[in-house]
């Protein structure tokens, strides 16, 4: 299984949308790294949900449903969506500044590379998000 973070900005599609959807395509991906992180997740692997710019917090945890085909939103065969579906909502949101206060955290893409929307997590890091996430 691999592991993943997701970014959206809470006014162009928030975690309480998603739950209310109960699934989506993860479109609007238009960075070659970030294209190729959505070609590496398998179905089942498990993803977390970042707000970005407003709030600044991973709030819930989703999964793959569906592997990648072509985004529907462009006729640009370069870009792909993966389809979502929400896990688990956090019972308390994992903060940005918690995460770069956390020594097992600063290594991860989203300290490292901030702008990246889609990125791979090692397994300790998506472990101890999750455990800071559902207060264990």
């Amino acid at each position: 299984m691999n592991y993943f973070l997701v970014k959206s900005e809470p006014f162009k599609y928030s975690w309480e949308q998603f739950n209310k959807d109960g699934e989506t395509f993860w479109d609007g991906v238009r960075n070659y790294q970030a294209r190729n992180n959505l070609k590496a997740m398998k179905k089942g692997d498990l993803v977390l949900f970042y707000h970005s710019n407003e709030g600044k917090e991973i709030v819930g945890m989703a999964k793959v449903v569906k592997e990648f085909y072509q985004d529907p939103t462009t006729e640009d065969e370069r870009w792909v969506v993966v389809d979502l579906a929400p896990v688990e909502t956090f019972k308390v949101p994992v903060t940005l500044e918690a995460i770069k206060a956390d020594p097992q955290l600063q290594d991860i893409a989203l300290v490292r590379q901030g702008r990246l929307s889609v990125m791979p997590l090692k397994r300790e890091e998506f472990d101890r998000l999750v455990a800071m996430g559902t207060g264990e």
